[in-house]
């Protein structure tokens, strides 16, 4: 099933993309599951706090949902233009947001769970060297936690897909100011997340060449799509997508975060569905670029993420770990501690 709407607690079909609150009740319908491997430590590398107009998603509410039975010991914090400076120079603003995860860890130092114990930040890498001054900033926002920065370049020219939040455009990690500002970041012992569509993933190797030393994660499995212009056509253009994961996999200074398949891909029509899938329906619609991103990049480069609360929407935190749990059963346990907290922990320096 493909779509290209996300389902919202007023039943209003609002444009792809947009970030709308899950309906909960719709959630609760979730087939039960005993938590696969439930002892299994987990790092979550990839997850947003946010107080939009309606969806309240802050520390309480990811508590609630770390909660439901996986053995989650710590997190990492991704930026998602919360909490921005008000006021200062414009390319300064996004410390406010560091300056928030670092606030929120504090709270949660004495919890159970480790949130933001690293947190990536944004800053813009078109200004080149001069970006030295927004990533120190961060790095003292970040009182000991801050491990990077997000440099969001999907694009896709079919209007129907939304594109990423830098106001990207094609190529933009081969702009010489970008791979300056890249530098810097290496130079100071950051890391680079990246975030493209997988017609996109040949920047991904370039910029890495340009920077060998530069620790290097490709969010969202490289960014697979089926909606809009992909509608039926995700198969056919799986052939592509695994050439460009491959490719980009030969750079030894890439790591892969596995996740965020729910919306870009749309393999679950979670519109009109009576219910959310179960983890072993969702495992059979994703195995193939799980398992592609295993066997490509190594266990010892991969990580396991939960995209929430974006993925959220379509499915409950609990399935969403027992789904990748699943899909990694037959796999040893040394393979499984990498994936579900190992690399994390070393890419993340947590």
């Amino acid at each position: 099933m493909s779509f290209a709407l996300l389902r919202t607690t007023e039943g209003r079909p609002p444009e792809f993309g947009l970030i709308y609150p899950p309906d909960h009740g719709w959630l609760a319908k979730a087939p039960a599951e005993e938590v696969l491997f439930p002892d299994l430590p987990v790092v979550d590398p990839h997850h947003h706090l946010w107080e939009h107009p309606g969806f309240r998603y802050l520390l309480d509410e990811f508590a609630e949902d770390t909660a439901g039975g996986h053995n989650v010991v710590a997190t990492v914090y991704t930026d998602c233009l919360t909490a921005y400076r008000t006021d200062g120079p414009e390319a300064l603003r996004p410390v406010g947001e560091t300056e928030f995860a670092a606030t929120v860890a504090a709270r949660a130092a004495n919890g159970p769970v480790a949130v933001g114990a690293g947190i990536t930040g944004f800053a813009d890498l078109r200004l080149g060297a001069a970006v030295e001054e927004v990533l120190t900033a961060h790095i003292a926002a970040g009182e000991g936690r801050f491990r990077g920065t997000r440099f969001a370049t999907s694009y896709d020219g079919d209007p129907g897909i939304e594109n990423s939040h830098t106001g990207s455009v094609p190529g933009m990690l081969a702009d010489p100011e970008v791979r300056k500002g890249a530098a810097v970041l290496r130079d100071l012992g950051l890391t680079l997340d990246t975030w493209v569509f997988f017609h996109q993933l040949d920047e991904v190797a370039g910029i890495a060449d340009a920077l060998p030393d530069l620790p290097i994660v490709l969010d969202h499995c490289g960014g697979p799509l089926g909606y809009a212009r992909f509608t039926g056509r995700r198969e056919a253009e799986f052939d592509t997508w695994r050439r460009g994961v491959r490719a980009v996999a030969e750079r030894p200074n890439v790591n892969c975060k596995i996740g965020g398949l729910v919306a870009r891909l749309a393999a679950f029509d979670y519109r009109t569905a009576e219910r959310p899938a179960s983890s072993t329906e969702l495992a059979a619609l994703w195995r193939p670029y799980i398992e592609t991103c295993i066997e490509t990049f190594g266990p010892d480069r991969c990580m396991f993420e939960s995209n929430y609360p974006v993925d959220k929407v379509a499915v409950p935190y609990r399935t969403l770990w027992n789904t990748y749990k699943r899909v990694t059963e037959g796999m040893t346990d040394g393979e499984r501690a990498d994936l579900f907290a190992g690399t994390a922990r070393r890419v993340y320096a947590l």
